[in-house]
C-alpha cells in the first residue's frame, strides 16, 4: 500500500491550542527547531480510541523539554485532553500519535533567550506495521551499524529530542541500502545498545536479557514489556551485552511504540528462532492483549 505524503492529507492537526486543517499546519523555513534540531517529541499509539500510557508519554515529553531548555506553554492535562479530542475529530480507533514541541522563528541562531515555543499534535492511521514485512512473526533482519550511541555527557540520552536521531537515520539508511530492515546500534563503549528506533531484548530459555539504558532512551514500551514478562514468570535481567555474546541467545526482538514487539530473525550472520513456536510469538500475543485490554 502506498502511503500518502505527510504534507498532503485530510483532517486536522492540533497546533498551539487550536485545531487547524492538516494542510495548513505549517511553520516558516527559518525555524530554529529545524535548523538546530531544537525540538522534542513523542510517539504514542491509540488502540480502540484510547492512547496506551498517554500520561506517561506526556510526562516524558515535558521531561525531555525541560532537559533541553524548552518550556512548554501548556499543562500536561491540556496536552492529554488535546490528544483525546484530536483522535475523536479524526474519527480514528487505532492510530499513531505524534506530539512535538519546538523553538520557532522568533529568534535564529544558537541563542535561545528570546525563542518562541510551538507545540503540535498529529495523528495518523497507516503505521499498522512499522517494519514493512509480509509476515511479521517471521521477523526482521538487522545489520550492525557503523554509527554508535554517544556517551551520555555528549548527548541528552534521557530526552526524546530530535538532534540525536540523526545517528539513527544514518544507521537506518545504511541498513536498508544493504538489504536489511534495521540496524543494531552499539554504544560508545562497544556494548549492544538498541535498534535505530526501538529497544532490544534477547531470549535464552526462560531468561530474557536487555541492555542497560544508560546512554539511550529507556522506552515506555521497553518498561511495559519488562513488567509483562516478569509478571508471566520469566527472569528479565538488564545487563551489558558484548556483540560476541549475541550468538548464545535463541531469540531476539525489538520493542517500541511503533515496533510494538517485533521478532528478529537475524543480526549480521547470526540467526534466531522465530515463528509461531517461538517464545517471542507468545510475547507478541500477550502484548497485543495487554494494550487493548
Amino acid at each position: 500500500m502506498e502511503i500518502a505524503p505527510f504534507d498532503k492529507r485530510d483532517g486536522f492537526i492540533w497546533l498551539n491550542g487550536s485545531f487547524v486543517p492538516w494542510n495548513d499546519a505549517k511553520c516558516h523555513i527559518i525555524t530554529q527547531g529545524m535548523h538546530y534540531a531544537s525540538s522534542v517529541f513523542e510517539g504514542e499509539r491509540a488502540y480502540k480510541g484510547k492512547i496506551f500510557k498517554s500520561e506517561e508519554h506526556t510526562k516524558r515529553l515535558f521531561k525531555s523539554a525541560e532537559i533541553i531548555g524548552i518550556k512548554i506553554p501548556f499543562t500536561p492535562d491540556e496536552i492529554n485532553e488535546a490528544k483525546v479530542e484530536l483522535i475523536k475529530k479524526m474519527n480514528f480507533e487505532d492510530c499513531y500519535v505524534r506530539p512535538i514541541a519546538w523553538r520557532g522563528s522568533q529568534q535564529m541562531g544558537l541563542s535561545t533567550s528570546k525563542a518562541d515555543i510551538n507545540v503540535a499534535i498529529a495523528v495518523w492511521d497507516d503505521w499498522a506495521s512499522y517494519f514493512k514485512i509480509e509476515d511479521r512473526k517471521a521477523g526482521i533482519k538487522l545489520i550492525t551499524s557503523p554509527w554508535k550511541r554517544p556517551s551520555p555527557d555528549t548527548a541528552p540520552c534521557e530526552a526524546k529530542a530530535s538532534g540525536p536521531y540523526v545517528i539513527c537515520t544514518m544507521s537506518k539508511e545504511f541498513a536498508e541500502k544493504k538489504g536489511y530492515h534495521d540496524a543494531l546500534m552499539l554504544d560508545y563503549r562497544g556494548y549492544v545498545a538498541e535498534g535505530t528506533g526501538a529497544n532490544i531484548f534477547f531470549v535464552k530459555g526462560n531468561d530474557v536479557h536487555t541492555p542497560i539504558p544508560d546512554c539511550f532512551l529507556n522506552g515506555i514500551t521497553r518498561q511495559t514489556v519488562i513488567e509483562m514478562l516478569r509478571n508471566d514468570g520469566l527472569t528479565v535481567e538488564e545487563k551489558y551485552i558484548q556483540p560476541n555474546e549475541i550468538s548464545k541467545y535463541e531469540e531476539a526482538f525489538l520493542t517500541g511504540t511503533a515496533a510494538e514487539i517485533t521478532p528478529i530473525q537475524s543480526i549480521d550472520d547470526i540467526k534466531f528462532d522465530t515463528g509461531e513456536d517461538s517464545k517471542t510469538y507468545k510475547f507478541m500475543q500477550d502484548f497485543h492483549n495487554l494494550v487493548r485490554s
